[in-house]
């Protein structure tokens, strides 16, 4: 067999086209919960606690525990074999969400997705980096990180319907079970590269001290530092937001899942998309002038989006909040491909997956992991709040009397998954209704103010970035 050639572009096109399939079904899977996650608390009796728990730690835990052993294996190993089982393990787990009787049993099984997802990005950012030169990775990456908007809109549109039509169960599974056949495609058709056979033997003090070596070039080097905090604090607000916009518009509006899915996915994935693709070309093609663009355009980019989904979220009319967040939307994802590009290009080549573990720990275990219970469990003390002080409090003075008091229970007690109990007076329904819409707004407002965090890292990490990018490229020619 003749040895792949990186350059040849029909065939890195392919490679890609795969990795970006293979990424869809992983967001696919993961996003699910957030819109079905109303259905699946009403029919569980949950608080939005436990919802951001299967939205984020239960996934993220096991994700981030084994992400860097499965990257550390990729860099000696067949890349396109280990996705493929990846694929195969997530997708099942997904399945078996949709038999869950208990919360407990979906813990478990949101866990086992954590498992098998955590073997792709890694994996798939090293064959991409092998595939196409610095110049174009943000570009590439880019393209691979589309597979968040596109899941996120195939979750959206056909996990609401389904979930409408034939219940939540239906939708995780129908949602879980083709990754069985993307799962044989990609073994069938994508190759392995072929790399130097230069590994070193694997031994325990050499795996630790090639982590350590590349926690140093990305936490010891000021801009990388800050593009990772960057990252984490918008993912931590982003994952929350996410698991409770769908939720968001069924409490405030009253509207129905399949409705709701259309809004989130036709709206938010085409936005996200745009995002995604203009962050990563438009920084490579201003990164020909300065290689500060890298840092730049995500900084700009958060730090107009806030306002503007903002805006979007205090609207009174459903139509003029899914009109609004369009615009926002292609903003907030323009950070994704000049990061993920950055981390690249800063590593050598046999520690370019570890590098994508190494990142994907810290979002995933600050953002994906506690973004989503924060924000739960900050909506669960806004809507108790409000359910028992009528007086129309502020989101500033309803977020210090949460932090302040955090035991009101009477929310939870009364309105069980936060509806009033069937045959209720309509006095409880209206104050469970309530509540429930106003605090879940207030959570989502008081979250969106971390994107300014998040925009000054970016900005930051642009002093010294160009250097710290110059000297990645000599040593990498030499």
């Amino acid at each position: 067999m003749n040895p792949i050639n990186p350059q040849a572009n029909g065939y890195r096109n392919l490679v890609l086209g795969f990795l970006l399939l293979a990424y869809t079904l992983n967001f696919i899977d993961r996003s699910i919960i957030g819109i079905i996650g109303q259905s699946i608390k009403v029919d569980l009796l949950l608080s939005d606690a436990q919802l951001g728990l299967l939205g984020g730690l239960a996934f993220a835990l096991l994700y981030t525990s084994i992400g860097l052993p499965i990257a550390r294996f990729a860099e000696r190993s067949n890349r396109v074999n280990l996705i493929s089982v990846s694929i195969l393990i997530w997708s099942g787990c997904t399945a078996l969400c949709g038999i869950a009787q208990t919360f407990w049993q979906l813990l478990f099984f949101r866990a086992g997705v954590g498992i098998g997802e955590a073997g792709l990005s890694p994996a798939a950012h090293s064959l991409i980096s092998d595939y196409f030169e610095p110049q174009r990775r943000a570009s590439a990456l880019s393209v691979y990180a589309l597979g968040i908007p596109i899941g996120g809109m195939i979750a959206a549109i056909a996990g609401g319907w389904v979930a409408q039509e034939f219940g939540w169960r239906w939708a995780l599974m129908l949602v879980g079970l083709p990754g069985v056949l993307i799962a044989v495609a990609f073994r069938a058709f994508i190759r392995e590269p072929r790399r130097d056979s230069s590994a070193a033997p694997i031994s325990f003090r050499h795996e630790a001290t090639e982590v350590r070596a590349v926690v140093k070039a990305l936490m010891g080097r000021w801009p990388t530092l800050n593009m990772i905090v960057g990252v984490t604090v918008i993912s931590f607000a982003d994952y929350g937001i996410g698991t409770f916009g769908a939720p968001y518009f069924i409490r405030q509006f009253g509207l129905d899942l399949a409705t709701v899915g259309l809004i989130i996915g036709v709206v938010g994935g085409i936005s996200t998309g745009i995002g995604t693709l203009l962050g990563g070309f438009a920084s490579d093609w201003v990164s020909r002038r300065s290689l500060v663009a890298y840092g730049i355009v995500p900084g700009i980019g958060v730090a107009i989006a806030a306002p503007l989904f903002m805006w979007a979220y205090v609207q009174d009319d459903w139509r003029w909040a899914a009109a609004l967040i369009f615009l926002p939307g292609i903003f907030s994802y323009m950070y994704l491909g000049p990061c993920f590009g950055v981390i690249q290009n800063v590593v050598d080549v046999r520690r370019r997956a570890t590098a994508t573990a190494l990142l994907l720990f810290v979002v995933n275990l600050v953002g994906l992991g506690a973004g989503p219970p924060f924000v739960g469990w900050l909506i669960d003390q806004l809507a108790s709040i409000h359910f028992d002080d009528l007086r129309a409090l502020g989101p500033l003075q309803a977020a210090i009397e949460a932090f302040a008091h955090p035991a009101h229970t009477h929310f939870l007690s009364s309105c069980p998954g936060g509806v009033a109990p069937a045959g209720a007076d309509p006095e409880l329904v209206g104050r469970c209704t309530h509540a429930s819409a106003l605090g879940t707004r207030q959570g989502i407002l008081i979250t969106l103010q971390l994107y300014f965090w998040a925009a000054l890292h970016f900005l930051l990490a642009s002093i010294g970035l160009e250097t710290m990018l110059q000297e990645a490229h000599l040593r990498s020619a030499d």
